[in-house]
């Protein structure tokens, strides 16, 4: 057995005492192998490779179309969102049961990993990458001989060139007669000329590839994974249909319409008696004296004589036999409708629904407003929960550099990653004009509700259930608001403090007179304020 390159972190063998039939699921698209046997195992039979490393060449093709790439430019822009002052990402470390100075280590741990991949700086082309190939690759080289410094650089890998594989070994029970796991071994096969081109040499022949350790690559998949054949899907995949389908109805319709667009003229010329010979010299004679055929030269901007050739969208000349209607001159009329575009609209907008964007941002003739959220479509809601999706789907990139970091500086252990690495979580970075814009509107929306409903509160409502439900706040902003309140009323209010009445919750409630406003000096009267004559 070939041993592996890079570096391996120490772990205990939780395998042992486990006994299951079943491999473990490939969600991130590993390849598995049988394990054993003296020469190797065969790395590809199917061709599982080469189609994988076809599949990214067609995600990075189809992202070149015009259309496709506006909408990947869109998704990309909305997940990393650049501001001059603030970082596209932070650690969110509030749910972990650490102390202070754990956490500190761990926020100066990222922000190195954040300086490793060049994020603030390379973080929008990283999750290009990703999202256009489904997949995306990173050496974590370190000095081997002082590893205690950590993560030196992180190297980006062509996700054609490595491929992750899970060796599985299996032995016989001879009581059941079933298979069982003996031996689950993960590494990553790299070939510098291309994972496809492994062919059958086995993984141990001679330039097949190199074999690495599992915690030298940090590997991230889209999490989109085909049943069939469990291969990674890109977020592209059900574009490619589209895409081939708008590419091919548009040059179609280009090529019908250079070839229909002008009037062509028919030349039918009368040879008379002349024998065939001579009459197809005379017809090319004839052709070749009336014949304008100068021609513009866009590459060079010269008018230049091209009479040798003729194409299509010439002048017919037709040689007629004597006895006929002699030499006669007719007009074949251009294409008609040309002007109709129906169908490239319909597969615009199919490839529009493919690619997650709505269509609203995409169509040139669409405005984009950034006023009252009333004015947010259902698509652009499903496009938000869609960009937090991949948001997640992404963060597994820092969640695994980080590991490597934390478990090489000894900040902490092994044991303790697995328990610490369900609470932390990442925090992206929004659009905060539109943010901003939204939040405002619904705020206004709900104390619009809340002066609606207010002169139930205390009858048929309580204020913590107005609070909930109208205000939609959490439990902890409730506790957090009446904190506030406390501290304020305890303030006098030309210091800025709130004057709330004796015996009251600081609540004005008016009667209601079947929907027409009370009079003013009622307003006053229930708002505790003395009213003049000369006011009423």
């Amino acid at each position: 057995m070939a041993e592996l390159f890079g570096f391996k972190i120490s772990r205990k063998n939780e395998e042992e005492g486990v006994v299951t039939f079943i491999s473990p699921s490939s969600d991130d698209g590993t390849i598995d192998i049988p394990g054993g046997g003296f020469y190797g195992s065969i790395l590809d039979t199917d061709g599982r490779d080469r189609a994988d490393t076809d599949l990214i060449r067609r995600y990075r093709d189809i992202a070149q179309q015009a259309e496709c790439d506006t909408a990947i430019e869109d998704i990309v822009n909305e997940g990393i969102v650049s501001n001059e002052s603030d970082i596209s990402v932070q650690i969110e470390l509030d749910n972990l049961p650490y102390p202070d100075r754990i956490k500190r280590k761990i926020r100066d741990e990222f922000d190195e990993v954040l300086r490793l991949l060049k994020f603030e700086e390379k973080g929008h082309d990283l999750f290009r990458r990703w999202y256009v190939d489904g997949r995306i690759y990173f050496h974590k080289i370190i000095n081997t001989t002082n590893p205690k410094n950590g993560i030196v650089e992180l190297r980006y890998v062509d996700p054609t060139k490595i491929k992750k594989v899970r060796q599985i070994e299996k032995e016989l029970d001879q009581k059941s007669s079933i298979e069982k796991i003996k031996k689950i071994e993960e590494f990553y096969l790299y070939n510098d000329k291309g994972v496809e081109n492994t062919g059958t040499g086995g993984l141990h022949g001679p330039n097949q590839g190199i074999r690495i350790s599992p915690d030298a690559v940090t590997y991230v998949s889209s999490g989109l994974i085909d049943g069939n054949s469990g291969q990674v899907m890109s977020y592209l995949h059900k574009a490619i249909k589209p895409v081939n389908q708008l590419r091919m109805i548009e040059d179609s319709l280009v090529i019908y319409r250079v070839s229909r667009a002008p009037e062509r003229r028919v030349f039918y010329i009368d040879v008379g008696n002349l024998p065939k010979v001579k009459a197809e010299q005379y017809l090319k004679d004839v052709m070749n004296r009336y014949r304008n055929k100068l021609v513009y030269d866009a590459s060079t901007g010269e008018i230049r004589d091209d009479r040798n050739h003729m194409s299509m969208l010439e002048d017919f000349w037709l040689p007629r036999r004597e006895g006929g209607r002699g030499t006669e001159i007719t007009t074949l009329p251009g294409g008609q409708n040309l002007g109709e575009i129906d169908d490239i609209v319909y597969f615009q907008r199919k490839l529009f629904r493919s690619l997650n964007v709505p269509i609203s941002r995409l169509e040139a003739e669409s405005n984009f407003s950034l006023g009252r959220t009333t004015e947010i479509t259902r698509d652009e809601l499903k496009f938000t929960k869609f960009v937090q999706r991949i948001r997640k789907k992404f963060t597994p990139l820092f969640t695994d550099i980080l590991k490597t970091q934390l478990l090489l500086k000894g900040v902490i252990s092994l044991d303790d990653w697995k328990l610490m690495q369900e609470h932390i979580q990442y925090d992206f970075l929004a659009d905060g004009h539109f943010a901003e814009l939204k939040d405002s509107e619904l705020l206004n929306e709900r104390l619009n509700n809340l002066g609606t409903i207010e002169s139930y509160i205390g009858t048929f409502f309580s204020k913590e259930y107005v609070m909930k439900k109208v205000l939609r706040m959490t439990d902890n902003e409730m506790d957090e608001m009446q904190r506030q309140i406390s501290k304020e009323e305890d303030i006098e209010p030309e210091d800025g403090g709130i004057d709330i009445p004796q015996d009251t919750d600081g609540i004005t409630r008016y009667p209601s007179q079947g929907g027409t406003p009370i009079p003013p000096d009622d307003v006053a009267k229930y708002d505790g304020q003395e009213v003049d004559d000369e006011e009423k």
